[in-house]
Protein backbone atom coordinates (compact mmCIF):
# COMPACT_ATOMS: atom_id res chain seq x y z
CA UNK A 1 0.00 0.00 0.00
CA UNK A 2 1.07 3.55 -0.84
CA UNK A 3 1.64 6.27 1.72
CA UNK A 4 -1.14 7.98 -0.07
CA UNK A 5 -3.53 5.13 -0.17
CA UNK A 6 -2.63 4.86 3.82
CA UNK A 7 -3.68 7.94 4.21
CA UNK A 8 -6.33 7.45 2.06
CA UNK A 9 -7.50 4.30 4.38
CA UNK A 10 -7.77 6.33 7.22
CA UNK A 11 -8.86 9.75 9.02
CA UNK A 12 -6.01 9.43 11.53
CA UNK A 13 -2.87 11.16 10.28
CA UNK A 14 0.01 7.90 10.07
CA UNK A 15 2.78 8.24 12.91
CA UNK A 16 6.41 8.43 12.01
CA UNK A 17 6.67 4.69 12.59
CA UNK A 18 3.52 4.25 10.22
CA UNK A 19 4.85 6.34 7.84
CA UNK A 20 8.17 4.33 7.71
CA UNK A 21 6.53 1.09 7.31
CA UNK A 22 4.24 1.99 5.00
CA UNK A 23 6.72 3.58 2.34
CA UNK A 24 9.47 0.76 3.53
CA UNK A 25 6.74 -1.73 2.18
CA UNK A 26 6.21 0.45 -1.16
CA UNK A 27 9.66 0.47 -1.70
CA UNK A 28 10.17 -3.38 -1.16
CA UNK A 29 7.61 -4.47 -3.43
CA UNK A 30 9.12 -2.05 -5.95
CA UNK A 31 12.67 -4.21 -5.89
CA UNK A 32 14.75 -1.34 -4.10
CA UNK A 33 17.55 -2.68 -1.58
CA UNK A 34 17.21 -1.92 2.00
CA UNK A 35 14.06 -0.25 1.92
CA UNK A 36 14.03 0.27 5.79
CA UNK A 37 16.74 2.47 5.68
CA UNK A 38 15.77 4.15 2.44
CA UNK A 39 12.23 5.42 4.21
CA UNK A 40 14.47 6.78 7.35
CA UNK A 41 16.12 8.47 5.54
CA UNK A 42 13.34 10.05 3.13
CA UNK A 43 11.00 10.25 6.59
CA UNK A 44 14.33 12.45 8.14
CA UNK A 45 14.72 14.40 5.20
CA UNK A 46 10.90 15.51 4.85
CA UNK A 47 10.22 16.14 8.75
CA UNK A 48 13.95 17.43 8.99
CA UNK A 49 14.62 15.61 12.21
CA UNK A 50 17.74 13.76 13.00
CA UNK A 51 18.23 10.42 13.66
CA UNK A 52 17.68 10.55 17.75
CA UNK A 53 14.84 12.78 16.77
CA UNK A 54 13.62 10.16 14.99
CA UNK A 55 14.77 7.13 17.28
CA UNK A 56 12.88 9.12 20.49
CA UNK A 57 9.34 10.32 18.64
CA UNK A 58 7.78 7.19 16.13
CA UNK A 59 4.57 7.78 17.53
CA UNK A 60 4.27 11.55 16.83
CA UNK A 61 1.75 12.36 13.63
CA UNK A 62 3.02 13.24 10.02
CA UNK A 63 1.83 17.00 9.40
CA UNK A 64 -0.05 17.36 5.88
CA UNK A 65 3.74 19.19 4.47
CA UNK A 66 5.48 16.30 5.82
CA UNK A 67 3.05 13.44 4.60
CA UNK A 68 3.21 15.48 0.95
CA UNK A 69 7.20 15.54 0.91
CA UNK A 70 7.44 11.99 1.79
CA UNK A 71 5.46 10.79 -0.77
CA UNK A 72 7.17 12.58 -3.50
CA UNK A 73 11.10 10.97 -2.36
CA UNK A 74 8.93 7.59 -1.82
CA UNK A 75 7.61 8.02 -5.53
CA UNK A 76 11.14 8.87 -7.13
CA UNK A 77 12.59 5.99 -4.84
CA UNK A 78 10.29 3.75 -6.23
CA UNK A 79 11.86 4.60 -9.23
CA UNK A 80 15.39 3.89 -8.69
CA UNK A 81 16.38 7.39 -7.88
CA UNK A 82 19.22 6.80 -5.81
CA UNK A 83 18.76 8.36 -2.17
CA UNK A 84 21.45 10.63 -2.17
CA UNK A 85 20.32 11.95 -5.36
CA UNK A 86 16.68 12.58 -4.30
CA UNK A 87 18.16 14.43 -1.11
CA UNK A 88 21.40 16.00 -2.56
CA UNK A 89 24.01 15.07 -0.35
CA UNK A 90 26.14 12.15 0.34
CA UNK A 91 27.91 11.12 3.62
CA UNK A 92 31.71 9.93 2.53
CA UNK A 93 34.12 9.54 5.15
CA UNK A 94 33.53 11.69 7.76
CA UNK A 95 31.95 14.58 5.57
CA UNK A 96 28.75 15.32 4.38
CA UNK A 97 29.16 16.29 0.56
CA UNK A 98 26.42 17.25 -2.22
CA UNK A 99 25.78 15.29 -5.11
CA UNK A 100 25.48 17.25 -8.38
CA UNK A 101 23.02 15.38 -10.81
CA UNK A 102 25.93 14.94 -13.28
CA UNK A 103 28.74 13.54 -11.61
CA UNK A 104 29.45 10.46 -9.83
CA UNK A 105 27.79 9.20 -6.51
CA UNK A 106 30.24 8.50 -4.56
CA UNK A 107 29.93 5.17 -2.86
CA UNK A 108 31.70 3.41 0.29
CA UNK A 109 33.72 1.10 -1.56
CA UNK A 110 35.92 4.29 -2.32
CA UNK A 111 35.94 4.84 1.52
CA UNK A 112 38.53 1.61 0.75
CA UNK A 113 40.88 4.07 -1.44
CA UNK A 114 41.22 6.70 1.08
CA UNK A 115 42.02 4.20 4.16
CA UNK A 116 44.49 2.55 2.20
CA UNK A 117 46.35 6.23 1.25
CA UNK A 118 46.04 7.43 4.96
CA UNK A 119 47.85 4.06 5.69
CA UNK A 120 50.69 4.93 3.49
CA UNK A 121 51.20 8.48 4.95
CA UNK A 122 50.63 7.33 8.29
CA UNK A 123 54.49 8.84 9.44
CA UNK A 124 53.95 11.84 7.32
CA UNK A 125 50.66 12.79 8.64
CA UNK A 126 51.66 16.36 9.40
CA UNK A 127 53.96 16.81 6.20
CA UNK A 128 52.65 19.37 3.70
CA UNK A 129 52.47 16.30 1.17
CA UNK A 130 51.57 16.93 -2.55
CA UNK A 131 47.96 15.29 -3.39
CA UNK A 132 47.11 14.76 -6.95
CA UNK A 133 43.63 13.27 -7.37
CA UNK A 134 42.95 12.15 -11.26
CA UNK A 135 38.94 12.12 -12.17
CA UNK A 136 38.35 13.65 -9.36
CA UNK A 137 34.03 13.37 -9.93
CA UNK A 138 32.66 15.20 -6.66
CA UNK A 139 35.77 15.47 -5.22
CA UNK A 140 35.19 13.11 -2.59
CA UNK A 141 38.57 11.89 -2.32
CA UNK A 142 40.62 14.83 -2.43
CA UNK A 143 38.11 16.79 0.74
CA UNK A 144 38.33 13.03 2.55
CA UNK A 145 41.93 13.14 2.25
CA UNK A 146 43.08 16.77 2.93
CA UNK A 147 40.34 16.58 5.76
CA UNK A 148 42.71 14.13 7.46
CA UNK A 149 46.42 15.58 6.18
CA UNK A 150 46.43 18.90 7.99
CA UNK A 151 49.19 19.85 6.11
CA UNK A 152 48.68 18.97 2.48
CA UNK A 153 47.84 20.57 -0.59
CA UNK A 154 45.71 18.85 -3.55
CA UNK A 155 45.27 19.29 -7.17
CA UNK A 156 41.95 17.80 -8.81
CA UNK A 157 41.83 17.20 -11.85
CA UNK A 158 38.44 16.15 -14.48
CA UNK A 159 37.87 16.70 -17.84
CA UNK A 160 33.62 17.18 -17.03
CA UNK A 161 33.38 21.28 -16.48
CA UNK A 162 30.51 19.79 -14.18
CA UNK A 163 32.86 17.44 -12.29
CA UNK A 164 35.15 20.51 -11.61
CA UNK A 165 32.24 22.49 -10.67
CA UNK A 166 31.23 19.98 -7.67
CA UNK A 167 34.42 19.23 -6.34
CA UNK A 168 35.04 22.76 -6.00
CA UNK A 169 31.81 23.16 -4.23
CA UNK A 170 32.51 20.03 -1.91
CA UNK A 171 36.05 21.48 -1.56
CA UNK A 172 34.12 25.15 -0.40
CA UNK A 173 31.51 22.67 1.86
CA UNK A 174 34.36 21.00 3.66
CA UNK A 175 36.17 24.48 4.63
CA UNK A 176 39.32 22.92 1.99
CA UNK A 177 39.53 25.14 -0.33
CA UNK A 178 42.41 26.98 0.69
CA UNK A 179 44.32 24.02 0.28
CA UNK A 180 43.85 22.33 -2.73
CA UNK A 181 43.08 23.74 -6.69
CA UNK A 182 40.90 22.26 -9.37
CA UNK A 183 41.88 21.47 -12.93
CA UNK A 184 39.76 20.47 -16.07
CA UNK A 185 41.66 18.95 -18.17
CA UNK A 186 42.25 14.99 -19.36
CA UNK A 187 44.24 13.10 -16.69
CA UNK A 188 47.60 14.77 -16.18
CA UNK A 189 48.17 16.20 -19.48
CA UNK A 190 48.36 19.78 -18.31
CA UNK A 191 50.32 18.90 -15.41
CA UNK A 192 53.98 19.18 -14.92
CA UNK A 193 54.75 18.66 -11.32
CA UNK A 194 55.61 15.59 -8.76
CA UNK A 195 53.44 14.61 -6.06
CA UNK A 196 53.93 12.52 -2.92
CA UNK A 197 50.54 10.51 -3.38
CA UNK A 198 48.47 9.83 -6.66
CA UNK A 199 44.98 8.52 -6.44
CA UNK A 200 42.45 7.70 -8.96
CA UNK A 201 38.32 5.96 -8.94
CA UNK A 202 38.99 6.38 -13.19
CA UNK A 203 35.70 4.78 -15.10
CA UNK A 204 36.06 1.15 -15.06
CA UNK A 205 32.83 -0.32 -16.39
CA UNK A 206 33.21 -2.33 -19.46
CA UNK A 207 31.21 -0.39 -22.21
CA UNK A 208 28.96 -3.90 -22.97
CA UNK A 209 28.30 -4.21 -19.44
CA UNK A 210 26.59 -0.63 -18.73
CA UNK A 211 22.76 -1.47 -19.80
CA UNK A 212 22.96 -4.41 -17.46
CA UNK A 213 24.01 -2.03 -14.27
CA UNK A 214 21.37 -1.35 -11.35
CA UNK A 215 18.84 1.38 -12.64
CA UNK A 216 20.40 3.55 -9.91
CA UNK A 217 23.71 3.94 -11.54
CA UNK A 218 22.56 3.38 -15.38
CA UNK A 219 19.82 6.12 -14.95
CA UNK A 220 21.56 8.57 -12.81
CA UNK A 221 25.58 8.51 -13.27
CA UNK A 222 27.18 10.15 -16.18
CA UNK A 223 28.36 7.81 -18.55
CA UNK A 224 31.55 9.74 -18.94
CA UNK A 225 32.08 8.60 -15.51
CA UNK A 226 31.69 5.12 -15.39
CA UNK A 227 32.67 3.78 -19.19
CA UNK A 228 36.31 2.30 -19.27
CA UNK A 229 36.37 0.92 -22.91
CA UNK A 230 36.09 -2.29 -24.24
CA UNK A 231 37.32 -4.43 -21.34
CA UNK A 232 37.16 -1.72 -18.51
CA UNK A 233 40.83 -1.23 -18.55
CA UNK A 234 41.70 2.04 -21.26
CA UNK A 235 41.67 4.80 -18.12
CA UNK A 236 43.84 2.75 -16.06
CA UNK A 237 46.33 2.49 -19.77
CA UNK A 238 45.87 5.77 -20.10
CA UNK A 239 46.89 7.13 -16.72
CA UNK A 240 49.91 4.54 -15.68
CA UNK A 241 51.74 5.19 -19.15
CA UNK A 242 51.65 8.83 -18.01
CA UNK A 243 52.92 8.07 -14.31
CA UNK A 244 56.46 8.65 -14.23
CA UNK A 245 56.75 11.92 -15.05
CA UNK A 246 55.29 12.79 -12.19
CA UNK A 247 56.18 10.76 -9.09
CA UNK A 248 59.45 11.09 -6.42
CA UNK A 249 61.11 8.11 -4.77
CA UNK A 250 58.43 7.92 -2.12
CA UNK A 251 55.30 8.56 -4.20
CA UNK A 252 52.60 6.23 -4.12
CA UNK A 253 49.78 5.74 -6.77
CA UNK A 254 46.50 4.44 -5.72
CA UNK A 255 43.66 3.03 -7.75
CA UNK A 256 40.44 2.05 -6.81
CA UNK A 257 39.57 -0.86 -9.27
CA UNK A 258 36.54 -3.13 -10.51
CA UNK A 259 35.62 -6.30 -8.90
CA UNK A 260 37.55 -8.54 -11.20
CA UNK A 261 40.09 -6.06 -12.30
CA UNK A 262 42.98 -5.75 -9.47
CA UNK A 263 45.45 -8.12 -11.21
CA UNK A 264 44.63 -6.77 -14.14
CA UNK A 265 45.19 -3.20 -13.11
CA UNK A 266 48.31 -4.59 -11.18
CA UNK A 267 49.69 -6.24 -15.02
CA UNK A 268 49.43 -2.64 -16.46
CA UNK A 269 51.51 -1.22 -13.19
CA UNK A 270 54.15 -3.99 -13.10
CA UNK A 271 54.61 -3.38 -16.70
CA UNK A 272 55.52 0.14 -16.41
CA UNK A 273 57.73 -0.61 -13.82
CA UNK A 274 56.13 -0.40 -10.37
CA UNK A 275 56.31 -2.50 -7.71
CA UNK A 276 52.49 -3.83 -6.11
CA UNK A 277 52.89 -2.72 -2.34
CA UNK A 278 49.24 -3.75 -1.51
CA UNK A 279 45.58 -5.18 -2.64
CA UNK A 280 42.99 -3.86 -0.39
CA UNK A 281 39.59 -5.45 -0.51
CA UNK A 282 36.00 -3.29 0.13
CA UNK A 283 33.65 -3.83 2.76
CA UNK A 284 32.28 -6.74 0.80
CA UNK A 285 35.68 -8.91 0.56
CA UNK A 286 36.16 -7.73 -3.00
CA UNK A 287 39.98 -6.65 -4.16
CA UNK A 288 38.97 -2.62 -4.83
CA UNK A 289 41.92 -1.17 -4.45
CA UNK A 290 45.52 -1.64 -6.01
CA UNK A 291 48.79 0.57 -4.32
CA UNK A 292 52.16 0.98 -6.13
CA UNK A 293 55.41 2.60 -5.85
CA UNK A 294 58.32 2.86 -8.68
CA UNK A 295 61.16 2.27 -7.28
CA UNK A 296 61.00 -1.39 -5.68
CA UNK A 297 63.54 -1.02 -3.03
CA UNK A 298 61.25 1.15 -1.25
CA UNK A 299 59.01 -1.28 0.79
Amino acid sequence: MSLDARKAATSDPLTRAQAIATVADYLDARGVDDPQEDARALLRAATGLTRLELAMTPRAPLSQEEASALSRYAARRAAREPVSRILGERGFWTLDLAVAPSVLDPRPDTETLVETALRFVAERRDAPLSILDLGAGSGAIACALLSELPAARAVAVDLSEDACAATAANLARCGLSDRAAVVRGRWAEALQARFDLIVSNPPYVRTEDIAGLDPEVRLHDPALALDGGSDGLERYREIIGDLPRLIDEDTVVIFEVGFDQAASVAALLEAQGFKINRVARDIGGHERVVAARLYPSRP
